[in-house]
């Protein structure tokens, strides 16, 4: 089996090297222009410098280095092999009896090199720098105090349901609070309170107004009413609002709870969390895909070639993100399972990239 050659060293150099400009030239221009969209909020909530620096943009550019990581191995590898063709690198390759399939050694590598780097990202670094971006963001950018949730069904453990009429966030208060706990499919105990105000010191619920019935075997029941009553069930302030943007900041181990807990309860939010699950598995490994169909887009000797393959290269990637938000699509819609919608792009660009590199070699 033949080792590592220069020719390895010369093309993963030049990929890792372009890729990383790129990327760091992209991440200067979004964070410019995000600083002048959100001065404003800056200067009105006055956030410190210090705060915004550290707090915010050090723990964004994990975020922006994942979510272009996968975009730019493609544009690069197209940018730079197609100069490679263009000076007759390409073919001095392939005359010293070095195969098509060997020239792709040093692109796979550096692709799949790329890949676990994003794949750590988001696995480990990403949502820990995202709690505390998303903290600041909700200090200082987006404030939500006031907002309603309605009609809240849960079963917050086997045989325990819990239904909210609704919900302010504004003082953390839950209208119409119901417990019922169930024997099978028998009613044993319902629970109803008028309010209950969420004590974060107990962990638990202040209830106020509150009727309280246990139904015996017959048809009887007995009714106590109190004026308060405090609770510790399996239902938490944040519970009621794991969304798109809370998932982010779970690690891989919590998110996995957090789907477990979701699907038992029956809430609809899980699709969420699964879909974020999914995003970080899929993600990653696009670099590889989008490799093989970078360089076999652009090994070809042709005029005009660099403008009209990074062209291509570029309507390629943005088609390749437009499914992956389609997909999205599918599972919100319940048309697909999550695991089988986000892997979907994957799958049939790798038939695209297959295609492409029997064609190419040949």
């Amino acid at each position: 089996m033949q080792g590592i050659t220069r020719i390895d060293w010369y093309i993963a150099k030049k990929f890792i090297m372009t890729f990383f400009l790129s990327l760091l030239l992209i991440i200067v221009i979004i964070i410019i222009f995000d600083l002048s969209e959100k001065i404003d909020y800056f200067i009105k909530n006055e956030a410190p410098l210090k705060e915004i620096i550290f707090k915010y943009y050090v723990n964004y550019i994990p975020y922006l280095v994942n979510m272009f990581a996968s975009l730019f191995v493609f544009i690069t590898v197209i940018f730079f092999t197609s100069q490679m063709a263009s000076n007759s690198e390409i073919i001095a390759i392939l005359s010293c009896g070095v195969s098509f399939h060997r020239m792709m050694m040093p692109y796979l590598a550096t692709a799949l090199l790329i890949a676990l780097l994003s794949l750590g990202l988001n696995l480990f670094v990403i949502p820990r720098s995202n709690v505390t971006r998303l903290e600041f963001e909700a200090q200082y950018i987006k404030r939500h105090n006031t907002y309603k949730l309605q009609n809240i069904h849960y079963q917050i453990s086997p045989g325990q349901f819990i239904y909210i009429e609704s919900f302010s966030r504004w003082n953390n208060t839950a209208n119409r609070f119901t417990i019922e706990d169930f024997d099978g499919h028998r009613l044993r105990r319902k629970v109803s309170a008028e309010t209950a105000a969420w004590d974060s010191t107990m962990d638990g619920w202040h209830m106020r107004k509150v009727v309280i019935r246990d139904y015996s075997e017959g048809l009887g029941d007995q009714v106590v009413v109190k004026e308060r009553m405090d609770t510790v069930i399996a239902l938490k302030i944040k519970d009621l609002f794991n969304n798109e943007k809370t998932v982010e900041s779970l690690t891989i181990r919590q998110l996995n709870d957090l789907i477990r807990t979701q699907r038992m309860r029956g809430d609809a939010n899980v699709m969420y969390a699964t879909i974020e699950q999914q995003r970080r598995l899929t993600m990653p490994f696009s670099a590889i895909i989008l490799t093989i169909i970078g360089v076999s887009l652009s090994a070809r000797k042709r005029r005009g070639a660099i403008g009209w393959n990074i062209g291509i290269g570029i309507a390629l990637a943005f088609s390749y993100i437009f499914f992956l938000r389609i997909s999205e699509m599918f599972v919100y819609t319940d048309t697909l399972p999550p695991w089988i919608a986000m892997w979907l792009p994957n799958v049939l660009f790798t038939v695209v990239a297959a295609f492409l590199y029997n064609k190419a070699r040949k």
